[in-house]
């Protein structure tokens, strides 16, 4: 049997890495094969963009940028993505594309419909079983990216930037509200756990 695609999503700080850890260990319990990767990330060309994007000292044109999302991205679906699914496996990913609508789209002004065109090009056809997307505000997102690390270039974005990226999440969410889980991620850890572990059944009943 084909493995279910979870990806989570959100702006800096709203505890995507937090979620994820948790929601691994939850399924492995129970039996399910888990891989746990990234965006970007997850293949060897991954993890080099995103040392660029997040670290790098040149300063892409955002379309550029876009453009090196998705080539990663194809990658990633083929060494990583699609095996893993095929093999029978629950992928969880922390970001995909629903994060280059925000962030590309929403923060940087890269239209939308030629984000749209490379989703449909690069993914060929292939979305999430369902995302979760962890909302907060970019004030209290900012306060907790910036605990005890140095921020990354995305990060050192003004909040307007990340207001912009919210909103466009929110957008995806309209879009397809069968498959984005909007989830308040300023409740407390166990609350937001009991809302995993309801929407996850749905995914298992599938």
């Amino acid at each position: 049997m084909r493995g279910r695609f979870i990806t989570l999503e959100g702006i800096d700080g709203a505890g995507k890495s937090t979620h994820l850890e948790w929601l691994a260990g939850f399924l492995r319990e129970r039996g399910i094969r888990v891989t746990v990767t990234r965006e970007p990330g997850g293949t060897a060309l991954g993890e080099s963009l995103r040392e660029l994007l997040l670290h790098g000292k040149a300063t892409l044109h955002p379309e550029t940028e876009t453009l090196l999302v998705f080539a990663a991205r194809r990658e990633h679906i083929d060494k990583v993505i699609e095996p893993a699914l095929a093999s029978g496996a629950w992928v969880l990913c922390d970001r995909f594309t629903d994060a280059t609508y925000a962030y590309q789209s929403g923060g940087s002004g890269v239209s939308w419909s030629k984000i749209a065109q490379l989703e449909q090009w690069a993914q060929d056809g292939l979305q999430p079983d369902q995302t979760l997307l962890f909302d907060v505000a970019p004030d209290v997102g900012l306060a907790r990216a910036a605990r005890g690390k140095s921020p990354d270039r995305f990060e050192r974005e003004r909040a307007g930037f990340y207001e912009r990226a919210r909103q466009a999440y929110l957008a995806r969410a309209q879009q397809a509200p069968l498959r984005v889980h909007v989830i308040d991620a300023n409740r407390p850890l166990v609350v937001i756990h009991k809302e995993l572990e309801e929407i996850v059944s749905i995914t298992w009943s599938k």
